[in-house]
């Protein structure tokens, strides 16, 4: 004869089931995708403008720079020099118009993928998603 603390060790002994639940993503908020693609082309830019000053400095101060500069001025001639071509307010000039126009990009291919997947959604009927409770 069992008792009913018996029972309840035993059924407290068995694994739960996890519970599945299968979803249809059909809609994806327009101006939700467009911030998200909007914050992370965010953070690329900064990326972007840090990777290209720090890549400047280790270039420049290890003498690459210098012995480029000294190679060309062999080849083109006394009179040239790349360090006033590559300075670091044009090199960071450039990361910065490369950050914006990457920013501009970004965004705009979030907010067309969001209009796309939501004008697909009409024919295929959206993805299946499955979630369980594990």
């Amino acid at each position: 004869m069992s008792t009913v603390a018996d029972k309840l060790a035993k059924k407290s002994a068995k694994k739960p089931s996890s519970k599945q639940v299968r979803l249809k993503l059909v809609y994806v908020d327009f101006w939700s995708a467009v911030k998200l693609s909007f914050l992370l082309a965010i953070a690329v830019a900064i990326i972007t403008i840090v990777a290209a000053f720090l890549i400047y400095t280790v270039v420049e101060r290890t003498g690459v720079l210098d012995s480029i500069n000294g190679l060309y001025q062999a080849v083109a001639g006394e009179g040239e020099d790349l360090t006033a071509l590559f300075g670091l307010n044009r090199i960071m000039g450039f990361a910065l118009v490369a950050a914006v126009l990457n920013l501009i990009v970004v965004t705009a291919l979030g907010a067309l993928s969001a209009a796309l997947y939501n004008m697909s959604v009409k024919i295929t009927g959206g993805v299946l998603v499955g979630f369980t409770n594990n």
